[in-house]
């Protein structure tokens, strides 16, 4: 699968989240304040996960209906992927 600079800058946005609540840390800043920022990078890793799970079920069932199958096997397997992911 090919990856597109969309999903990379996201990942690049969240590394930068992760650095920051490390510097946090290392400032002594208020739990409250940390735990904040680590829910936004659990958030922002949870849309990642979506949109490549996303980006690859639709490559999926464009190339199972160019072979002429059912698109059934490649939703399933989206499924696993976003239940595995939580």
């Amino acid at each position: 699968m090919q990856y597109d600079k969309d999903v990379i800058n996201r990942l690049k946005r969240l590394e930068g989240q992760v650095r920051g609540v490390i510097k946090m840390m290392e400032e002594g800043k208020d739990c409250r304040q940390v735990v904040t920022q680590l829910s936004a990078v659990r958030s922002a890793s949870d849309r990642s996960i979506g949109l490549v799970v996303a980006k690859n079920l639709q490559q999926c069932i464009i190339e199972s209906n160019e072979n002429g199958k059912s698109a059934e096997d490649a939703i399933q397997e989206a499924v696993q992927m976003l239940v595995k992911s939580r």
